[in-house]
């Protein structure tokens, strides 16, 4: 994964073409880099997101930003309340009970 000014970009390689292409992720704009070497698939991803900052300026648009780490979620009743009742038996916000069930999922106990 690829930072730069908060925006966040994932590559992959392409064994026919012999390059990489990426995309910045978590906007509704599609913004894409490439580039034939790690080098160049960074300056690329850097230099896209610029132009695409300088692009919504022009045009006087606001540009989409990364993720703001508020989550809307819809679950089933039972589940809200058995979750709300275990965050409190643990001593937790619901909402940080749930970070944490989210953080552990995606890296895995062992890695807090």
């Amino acid at each position: 994964m690829m930072v730069y000014k908060g925006y966040n970009g994932k590559a992959e390689f392409d064994d026919e073409a012999e390059v990489f292409y990426g995309e910045v992720i978590g906007l509704r704009d599609v913004v894409t880099f490439k580039g034939t070497s790690v080098k160049e698939l960074q300056k690329s991803f850097k230099e896209s997101i610029d132009d695409y900052l300088a692009f919504c300026k022009r045009i006087n648009k606001t540009p989409d930003v990364p993720v703001s780490g508020k989550l809307i979620l819809r679950i089933p009743p039972e589940l809200h309340s058995y979750a709300a009742v275990t965050a409190k038996s643990e001593g937790k916000s619901l909402n940080s009970w749930v970070a944490e069930a989210v953080k552990d999922k995606l890296y895995g106990r062992d890695e807090n």
